[in-house]
Parts: C-alpha cells; sequence; structure tokens
C-alpha cells in the first residue's frame, strides 16, 4: 500500500494547485498518462508477444526500451512487436506519446508566450502611467492658467467699472477710448 499512496500523493501535489494555468496542468496530466501508457504498454507488449515466433520483446527491460522509443517516434527498430495484439499496443504508446509531447511542447510555448505578453504588459503599464502623469501635470497647468485669467478678467472688469469705458479685450487694438481722441 506504500506505493499507492506515493502516487496519489504526488498526483496531488501535481495537480492540486488550482492557481496554475490550464496549459500547465494539460501538460501535467499528459506526462502522467504517457508515463502510465508506457509502463502498462511495456507489460502488456510483454505478455502479447509471449510465445510468438521471432518474438524479440521477451522482457520488461526490453519492452519498456521499446516504448521509450515508441512513444518519442524514434523507433530505432532494435525492438519491435510482430503479433497483432502487440502492434495494437505500440499503436496506442505511439498515439499517447505523440499527443503527450504535442501537449507539453505546446505547454511550453504557451509559458513563453505568456512572459513575453506580461513584459508587454508591464511596459504598456508603465508608458500609460507615464502618460498619465504627464497629463496630470498638463491638467494642473491648464488649472493654474485657467486660475490666472479669471484674476486678469476680474482685474479688467474692475477697471473698466472705474473708468467708465468699456473692456480693453473687446475693442478692436488701437481704436480709442470712449471719450477719447484720436
Amino acid at each position: 500500500m506504500v506505493l499507492p499512496a506515493f502516487l496519489t500523493r504526488t498526483v496531488r501535489l501535481l495537480l492540486g494547485r488550482a492557481d496554475r494555468p490550464l496549459h500547465t496542468q494539460a501538460a501535467v496530466v499528459a506526462t502522467l498518462v504517457l508515463g502510465v501508457t508506457m509502463l502498462l504498454g511495456s507489460y502488456a507488449a510483454v505478455a502479447a508477444e509471449r510465445g510468438a515466433p521471432s518474438a524479440n520483446l521477451t522482457s520488461y527491460p526490453k519492452a519498456l526500451w521499446w516504448s521509450v522509443e515508441t512513444a518519442t517516434t524514434v523507433g530505432y527498430g532494435d525492438f519491435y512487436p510482430v503479433t497483432l495484439w502487440g502492434r495494437l499496443i505500440a499503436c496506442v504508446v505511439m498515439f499517447v506519446g505523440i499527443t503527450a509531447y504535442g501537449m507539453i511542447t505546446a505547454a511550453i510555448a504557451a509559458w513563453f508566450v505568456g512572459r513575453e505578453q506580461k513584459r508587454q504588459h508591464r511596459l504598456a503599464q508603465g508608458a500609460h502611467d507615464r502618460l498619465l502623469g504627464g497629463e496630470r501635470r498638463l491638467s494642473a497647468d491648464a488649472e493654474a492658467l485657467y486660475a490666472r485669467f479669471d484674476r486678469l478678467e476680474g482685474m479688467i472688469a474692475s477697471r473698466g467699472g472705474r473708468h467708465g469705458g468699456g473692456d480693453d479685450l473687446t475693442r478692436g487694438y488701437g481704436e480709442p477710448r470712449p471719450g477719447e481722441q484720436s
């Protein structure tokens, strides 16, 4: 019972984190399925090939090496099944191996893409923060100018009331004030 408990703890450790990205979880599951398929496929290949004439998968170590070759699609040709059942097992091992390695490759590619997207997001966020900081400065400067214009307009309006004349800002340049001679 030690081995199943160890496997249970290992699977729980590998799959238990909910914060892991989906592609990472898929790659972990694919790797576990591949490992189990290679182990069981090796055993099944030896059982299927037992007693067959010209069988070369006669021991578990040879069959395990064969399943690694088959799953990785290397296929050195040193070991191969000769029976129909052995070849069907080889098809399953190949299919699971190709699928698992494809998922692992996709997970690695997704990891690289994710890192690049995070880097691009940080750069864009920094540029946005710098731009927003500039807008805040611009906004404060604009507010100061508006306040200054309001004070100037107030001063001009109060001067216009004392002199009885019109507003200097609304008269054309060089026009005489009311009551002045040109």
